[in-house]
Protein backbone atom coordinates (compact mmCIF):
# COMPACT_ATOMS: atom_id res chain seq x y z
CA UNK A 1 0.00 0.00 0.00
CA UNK A 2 1.20 3.28 -1.22
CA UNK A 3 1.42 6.29 1.55
CA UNK A 4 -1.51 8.65 0.17
CA UNK A 5 -0.26 12.11 1.75
CA UNK A 6 -3.95 13.54 0.76
CA UNK A 7 -5.34 11.47 4.03
CA UNK A 8 -2.64 12.99 6.35
CA UNK A 9 -3.40 16.45 5.14
CA UNK A 10 -7.16 16.22 6.45
CA UNK A 11 -8.30 18.28 9.07
CA UNK A 12 -10.22 15.25 10.38
CA UNK A 13 -6.94 14.05 10.93
CA UNK A 14 -4.75 16.41 12.25
CA UNK A 15 -4.31 16.52 16.70
CA UNK A 16 -3.29 20.06 16.38
CA UNK A 17 -6.74 21.36 15.54
CA UNK A 18 -8.67 19.91 18.25
CA UNK A 19 -6.62 21.49 20.54
CA UNK A 20 -6.52 24.42 19.31
CA UNK A 21 -10.25 24.69 18.68
CA UNK A 22 -10.92 23.09 22.47
CA UNK A 23 -8.59 25.76 23.79
CA UNK A 24 -10.08 29.18 21.74
CA UNK A 25 -13.25 27.85 23.28
CA UNK A 26 -12.62 26.85 26.65
CA UNK A 27 -10.46 30.09 27.46
CA UNK A 28 -13.57 31.91 25.59
CA UNK A 29 -15.49 31.01 28.55
CA UNK A 30 -14.00 33.13 30.50
CA UNK A 31 -14.64 36.48 28.42
CA UNK A 32 -18.13 37.15 30.51
CA UNK A 33 -16.03 37.32 33.73
CA UNK A 34 -13.19 38.66 32.55
CA UNK A 35 -14.75 41.45 30.43
CA UNK A 36 -16.41 43.24 33.28
CA UNK A 37 -12.85 43.09 35.34
CA UNK A 38 -11.36 44.72 32.41
CA UNK A 39 -9.11 41.37 31.79
CA UNK A 40 -7.95 39.38 28.69
CA UNK A 41 -7.79 35.59 29.55
CA UNK A 42 -3.96 36.09 29.15
CA UNK A 43 -3.50 38.91 31.62
CA UNK A 44 -5.55 36.30 34.56
CA UNK A 45 -3.32 33.58 34.22
CA UNK A 46 -0.57 36.36 34.74
CA UNK A 47 -2.92 37.36 38.15
CA UNK A 48 -3.26 33.36 38.92
CA UNK A 49 0.88 33.39 38.78
CA UNK A 50 0.96 36.64 41.32
CA UNK A 51 -1.84 35.66 43.52
CA UNK A 52 0.05 32.27 44.58
CA UNK A 53 3.18 34.41 45.06
CA UNK A 54 3.92 37.43 44.59
CA UNK A 55 7.48 38.79 43.80
CA UNK A 56 7.74 37.09 40.84
CA UNK A 57 10.65 37.24 38.16
CA UNK A 58 9.35 38.18 34.71
CA UNK A 59 11.37 35.48 33.30
CA UNK A 60 9.65 32.76 35.87
CA UNK A 61 6.01 34.38 34.84
CA UNK A 62 7.32 33.65 30.99
CA UNK A 63 8.19 29.69 32.08
CA UNK A 64 4.92 29.12 33.85
CA UNK A 65 2.57 30.42 31.03
CA UNK A 66 4.83 29.72 28.28
CA UNK A 67 4.95 33.20 27.12
CA UNK A 68 8.35 34.91 25.78
CA UNK A 69 9.03 38.02 26.38
CA UNK A 70 7.87 40.20 23.31
CA UNK A 71 4.07 38.87 24.53
CA UNK A 72 4.65 39.56 28.40
CA UNK A 73 6.60 42.55 28.30
CA UNK A 74 3.81 44.65 26.79
CA UNK A 75 0.83 42.83 28.79
CA UNK A 76 2.81 43.75 32.25
CA UNK A 77 3.35 47.34 31.35
CA UNK A 78 -0.34 47.63 30.71
CA UNK A 79 -1.16 46.00 34.06
CA UNK A 80 1.11 48.42 35.55
CA UNK A 81 -0.60 50.95 33.84
CA UNK A 82 -3.75 50.27 35.20
CA UNK A 83 -2.37 49.84 38.98
CA UNK A 84 -2.41 46.14 39.22
CA UNK A 85 1.35 46.10 39.40
CA UNK A 86 4.97 47.32 40.35
CA UNK A 87 8.10 46.39 38.04
CA UNK A 88 11.03 46.83 40.38
CA UNK A 89 14.49 45.38 39.99
CA UNK A 90 15.68 43.22 42.32
CA UNK A 91 18.35 43.82 45.22
CA UNK A 92 20.07 40.17 44.79
CA UNK A 93 20.65 41.19 41.09
CA UNK A 94 19.62 44.02 38.85
CA UNK A 95 19.40 42.56 35.92
CA UNK A 96 15.96 40.17 37.26
CA UNK A 97 12.96 42.34 37.12
CA UNK A 98 10.45 41.35 39.79
CA UNK A 99 6.59 41.81 39.82
CA UNK A 100 5.18 42.34 42.46
CA UNK A 101 1.29 43.28 42.96
CA UNK A 102 -0.45 46.44 44.40
CA UNK A 103 -3.41 47.04 46.79
CA UNK A 104 -5.29 47.02 43.59
CA UNK A 105 -4.00 43.61 42.12
CA UNK A 106 -4.27 41.89 45.32
CA UNK A 107 -8.02 43.39 45.44
CA UNK A 108 -8.75 42.18 42.06
CA UNK A 109 -8.28 38.36 43.75
CA UNK A 110 -11.47 39.04 45.69
CA UNK A 111 -13.75 40.32 42.39
CA UNK A 112 -11.98 37.37 40.59
CA UNK A 113 -12.39 34.60 43.10
CA UNK A 114 -15.60 32.76 41.65
CA UNK A 115 -14.33 32.59 38.06
CA UNK A 116 -12.40 28.90 38.19
CA UNK A 117 -15.98 27.44 39.78
CA UNK A 118 -18.27 29.69 36.73
CA UNK A 119 -15.44 28.52 34.10
CA UNK A 120 -15.73 24.86 35.27
CA UNK A 121 -19.17 24.36 35.34
CA UNK A 122 -19.65 25.51 31.63
CA UNK A 123 -17.26 22.63 30.91
CA UNK A 124 -19.29 19.76 29.96
CA UNK A 125 -17.61 16.81 30.68
CA UNK A 126 -17.92 14.21 33.64
CA UNK A 127 -15.34 15.02 36.50
CA UNK A 128 -13.39 11.48 35.31
CA UNK A 129 -13.32 12.37 32.27
CA UNK A 130 -11.91 16.48 33.00
CA UNK A 131 -9.14 14.99 35.14
CA UNK A 132 -7.91 12.27 32.16
CA UNK A 133 -8.13 15.30 30.11
CA UNK A 134 -6.08 17.40 32.51
CA UNK A 135 -3.61 14.69 32.88
CA UNK A 136 -3.09 13.84 29.56
CA UNK A 137 -2.29 17.75 28.58
CA UNK A 138 0.22 18.24 30.96
CA UNK A 139 1.47 15.21 29.97
CA UNK A 140 1.74 16.21 26.32
CA UNK A 141 3.42 19.68 27.74
CA UNK A 142 6.27 17.78 29.66
CA UNK A 143 7.53 16.09 26.92
CA UNK A 144 7.67 19.35 25.21
CA UNK A 145 9.56 20.84 28.20
CA UNK A 146 6.76 22.45 30.41
CA UNK A 147 7.23 21.43 33.81
CA UNK A 148 4.86 23.15 36.45
CA UNK A 149 6.32 24.53 39.23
Amino acid sequence: MEYDYRETMKLANQLCFPLYAAARNVTGLYTPWLKPLGLTYTQYVVFLVLWEKDAVPVSEIGERLMLDNGTLSPLLKKMEQAGYVERRRSAEDDRVVLITLTEKGRALQEQAKDIPQKAAGCIDLPPEKARALYTLLYELLEKRGYHMK
